[in-house]
C-alpha cells in the first residue's frame, strides 16, 4: 500500500511502498522507479536555443551534444541562484525540469529575455518525470537524461506506463548521502553557486548574468557559506524541519535543508553553514545534535569528494 508524502514540496508523491529499506537497496542495485510527477517540465526549441541558453545561464551549452545531460543555473545580477534547469537536448529541442511551483516564473523570465532570438518556450504538462535505475527497461522513444545519482531521469508522456516502485524516502536519502543539493530546498535566496560546489556552473565560458560574483569568489576563494552533510543523532525520533536553524554554542551559523533516514548511514541532512565554523565542530540542527562531513572546501568552493554514482 503506497504511503503518500503529507507535507512539503513533495506532498502527494509516494513516500514509500511499505518497506523503505528494501526500496533503498533496490536503488543501490540499479533497480527501482521513482515517480517525480511534481517536477515541472519546460521545452525550449528553435535554431538558436543553445547559444541563447549559453549566454543566459551558468552552463556551457552552445555546443551541447544531443543526448548529453546537463544542469544550468540562472543567477541574479549579484550572483544569487534564481532558477535551475536539469535538461537534455535531442538536436531539435532542449527539454528540462525544474522544481515544483517554479516553471511559471522561469518561463516568464525566459520570455522577457527572448527579444528577437529564434526560440520558443513551452510548458510541457503532458510529460511526467521519473527516475529509473540503469537496470530498468525503458521505451526507446522516451526522452531520457543521465542522472547525477546514477540511473536516468525519464520524461514520460501522458498515458504511458512506467509505474513507481520506490518512494521519495529512499530516493531523497540516496540524494542527500551523495551530497547533491536540491535547489530551493538546500539553498536560499542568498545562495551563490560557489557555496554548493559550483553545481551546474562552468568556469570557462563567456560572460553571463551574475558571472562576476562567481568568478571573483572562485579566484579569491572563501565563499561565505559551504554545503555540508550532517550526521544526526540517531537516538532522536524526529528529523529537522527544512529551513530550521543550525546552531553552535547558542548562535545561528546556518540552516538545514533536506533530511532523511538512510538505510545504512542513519538520519542525515544537508545544510549550509558559515565558512568560519570549524569543519569538526558539533552543531545543533533544529535542536538535534549533528556532526559535519565536508562536501565543499571552505576556502575554494569546490567539492572535496565525488558525488556517489
Amino acid at each position: 500500500m503506497p504511503v503518500p508524502v503529507e507535507a512539503g514540496p513533495d506532498a502527494g508523491l509516494t513516500w514509500h511502498f511499505g518497506n523503505p529499506v528494501a526500496e533503498a537497496r533496490s536503488l543501490a542495485d540499479g533497480q527501482g522507479v521513482v515517480a517525480l510527477g511534481n517536477r515541472e517540465v519546460v521545452e525550449i526549441s528553435g535554431p538558436e536555443r543553445l547559444t541563447w541558453l549559453h549566454a543566459l545561464t551558468t552552463q556551457h551549452l552552445e555546443a551541447l551534444p544531443a543526448g548529453e545531460a546537463t544542469t544550468a543555473l540562472i543567477l541574479s545580477p549579484t550572483g544569487h541562484i534564481e532558477h535551475v534547469l536539469h535538461g537534455v537536448d535531442d538536436g531539435a529541442s532542449f527539454l528540462a525540469w525544474t522544481e515544483p511551483g517554479r516553471a511559471a516564473d522561469l518561463i516568464a523570465f525566459l520570455e522577457k529575455m527572448r527579444f528577437a532570438t529564434r526560440v520558443e518556450i513551452t510548458r510541457r504538462e503532458d510529460l511526467a518525470l521519473h527516475w529509473a535505475g540503469h537496470r530498468v527497461p525503458l521505451d526507446p522513444s522516451w526522452r531520457v537524461r543521465d542522472s547525477e545519482l546514477g540511473g536516468v531521469e525519464v520524461f514520460v508522456p501522458e498515458g504511458a506506463e512506467l509505474a513507481g516502485t520506490v518512494g521519495t524516502w529512499a530516493f531523497e536519502a540516496m540524494r542527500i548521502a551523495a551530497g547533491l543539493p536540491r535547489i530551493f530546498i538546500d539553498t536560499d535566496h542568498r545562495t551563490i553557486p560557489n557555496e554548493i560546489g559550483l553545481v551546474g556552473t562552468h568556469l570557462d565560458k563567456g560572460c553571463y548574468r551574475g558571472q562576476e560574483t562567481v568568478a571573483r569568489v572562485h579566484t579569491l576563494g572563501r565563499p561565505p557559506r559551504r554545503l555540508v552533510l550532517l550526521h544526526l543523532d540517531g537516538s532522536q525520533s524526529t528529523l529537522p524541519e527544512a529551513g530550521a536553524p543550525l546552531e553552535k554554542d547558542g548562535r545561528t551559523v546556518g540552516f538545514v535543508g533536506s533530511s532523511a533516514r538512510h538505510h545504512e548511514l542513519g538520519p542525515i541532512a544537508l545544510a549550509l553553514v558559515k565558512r568560519s565554523v570549524p569543519v569538526d565542530a558539533e552543531l545543533l540542527a533544529d535542536g538535534i545534535p549533528a556532526a559535519q562531513e565536508a562536501l565543499v572546501d571552505p576556502d575554494v568552493g569546490l567539492h572535496v569528494r565525488p558525488v556517489l554514482g
